[in-house]
């Protein structure tokens, strides 16, 4: 794989203090980074003088290739409508790898995005993290295989199974539901404990998946956007002792206090988008600077397709706007999602020994006109020199 040495940009590694320097790139892995770096013989130059070098950029809540662009119904993979309880399905069965969102996404300076399915469950799967650059298998592009799963309070469930005539058509039927899933699992495990023979207890691929959740290994991604249902997913979890992520947190700022206390992180959005049901009506960027000031760990998302994730860096750049700062802007788009989605020790700041996802952006990229002049996934270069989707050129 070859070595690049990035010389004369201005470095943003978002964990510290931005300088211009030097990074270095060698099989796939940062290798150096600062001021005073030899660089290697053989190592390619890649000239980053007034520019800005900043780590791939992470959108930490999407729909990515189960929805792809332009297909319609067809292409329609993200929400299993058949029952309220499906713990059992993962993201990755319906990722469609060709959707032309990745490639939009990652010349829009994204690189790594979590990938959960819909919210039309009360528990509707597992959701998994990517790296944006395409690639024939999808299972070539994995970061994170199980990084949560999902569950859903609110309008969604009790509209889809409302419709159904069936439960849940309640937040109190939505809550039941979830608890009920969430003591069976216990008692699963434990079943399963107690026999010396595991043939003795029946697989059930589904409490399979609730106990990964039960024993630590991955959170509940709560989608919840009142504040009611934030604190009801909170006190579930508290009851199960569970880790949980509040997925969209749209009045994550009314109770502020009870995430910091609670040390809950959020993962807010998509907040530039139309007022569509009640749920969301009291949406606003300045929400984000008040969560920031109650010191809530936040990042910010694009729920895309609802808005791109391409343009991800546009809303932090709104976020600023609304009083958030624009250090704690960029970390809500780079380092932040990557500790809350426990990444971060390959991902979201440019630190020797990370993964070599780097952007060089041509001007600053919360101005609507910067774009970026490269972009670097697991040190194998795109240039953008002409349309990403139809040529990925990647030099490696």
């Amino acid at each position: 794989m070859k070595a690049y040495a990035i010389v004369g940009a201005q470095i943003h590694p978002v964990s510290s203090e931005p300088f211009v320097g030097i990074v270095l790139v060698q099989d796939g892995k940062i290798q150096a980074v600062g001021k005073d770096i030899q660089v290697p013989e053989g190592a390619e130059i890649l000239n980053g003088e007034g520019k800005l070098l900043f780590p791939g950029f992470i959108d930490g809540h999407t729909h990515l290739g189960l929805y792809p662009e332009g297909q319609g119904w067809a292409g329609e993979d993200y929400n299993e409508k058949s029952g309220p309880i499906t713990p059992q399905l993962h993201a990755l069965e319906s990722i469609f790898p060709e959707d032309l969102a990745f490639p939009e996404t990652l010349a829009g300076g994204v690189t790594s995005v979590m990938i959960t399915p819909g919210s039309a469950n009360v528990i509707g799967g597992q959701c998994i993290v990517l790296k944006t650059r395409p690639r024939p298998l999808v299972t070539d592009m994995v970061l994170k295989r199980r990084a949560g799963l999902k569950i859903a309070f609110g309008e969604n469930p009790r509209r889809i199974y409302g419709n159904q005539g069936k439960m849940p058509t309640t937040r109190m039927g939505v809550a039941a539901m979830l608890r009920e899933t969430l003591q069976k699992a216990v008692e699963y495990r434990d079943a399963q404990r107690q026999t010396e023979d595991e043939a003795g207890v029946k697989v059930d691929y589904g409490m399979e998946m609730i106990g990964r959740v039960i024993s630590g290994e991955m959170p509940l991604r709560a989608h919840a956007h009142r504040s009611d249902d934030i604190a009801t997913a909170i006190r579930i979890a508290k009851q199960f002792d569970l880790d949980i992520v509040i997925e969209h947190a749209t009045d994550g700022h009314k109770i502020a206090g009870l995430l910091a206390e609670e040390k809950i992180p959020v993962m807010v959005g998509p907040t530039l988008t139309f007022r569509s049901k009640m749920e969301v009506v009291d949406k606003s960027f300045e929400s984000l600077s008040l969560l920031d000031k109650a010191k809530v760990q936040f990042a910010i998302i694009s729920d895309h397709p609802v808005v791109p994730s391409s343009t991800l860096p546009l809303y932090a750049g709104l976020a600023v706007r609304y009083g958030l700062s624009e250090e704690a802007a960029i970390r809500a788009i780079t380092l932040e999602p990557a500790k809350i989605m426990k990444i971060d020790d390959r991902v979201g700041s440019i630190e020797t020994g990370k993964d070599a996802d780097l952007v060089l952006w041509q001007g600053h990229p919360f101005n609507s006109t910067s774009k970026p002049e490269w972009v670097m996934v697991d040190g194998a270069l795109n240039r953008l020199t002409g349309n990403v989707k139809l040529n990925p050129i990647w030099e490696e």
